[in-house]
């Protein structure tokens, strides 16, 4: 099965396809594609609504920690036959994909948990950085709780 094995990451400022990640990771050797969806939401915050998210990276770093990221799957979950992670950059508004991850497995239950380990990692250790949008046109830098390095810093400027 090893040799089958494929991962696709993609950082890109484009509109995410859903059904790209699902036909990425298809695989006649799979019973399930497990997939997640982050989306931007609204929200409000001491009066201020969310329009959008921003995104910005450190690209080389991202390709680095997903490679990694997959490495640490697969050898939880042997059974994991392809990754696909897509990750948008710039401005995400609501109701837009900021992020999809899908994991084809030959049954459900180990691609369910990969995704959620898979994002609950990325968010932790990808040099992903995302600020709020308001309708005030105002912004504010924003850590993901699972952060590895969180109170460290306020976005790509502080790093």
């Amino acid at each position: 099965m090893a040799s089958e094995q494929r991962d696709v990451f993609r950082l890109t400022c484009d509109v995410l396809s859903v059904q790209e990640a699902v036909d990425v990771v298809n695989s006649p050797s799979c019973g399930a594609v497990s997939v997640f969806i982050g989306t931007t939401r609204e929200d409000t915050l001491q009066g201020r609504r969310v329009v959008g998210l921003e995104y910005e990276a450190y690209e080389p770093m991202v390709q680095s920690e997903l490679a990694r990221l997959s490495a640490d799957i697969r050898a939880r979950w042997p059974s994991i036959v392809h990754i696909c992670v897509l990750h948008r950059l710039g401005l995400v508004d609501v109701g837009e994909a900021s992020v999809v991850i899908a994991i084809s497995s030959p049954h459900r239950h180990d691609g369910q948990e990969a995704v959620q380990h898979c994002i609950t990692q990325l968010k932790a250790s990808a040099p992903i950085w995302k600020k709020e949008v308001y309708d005030t046109k105002e912004v504010s830098w924003k850590e993901n709780a699972e952060c590895s390095w969180a109170g460290l810093n306020n976005g790509p400027a502080a790093v």
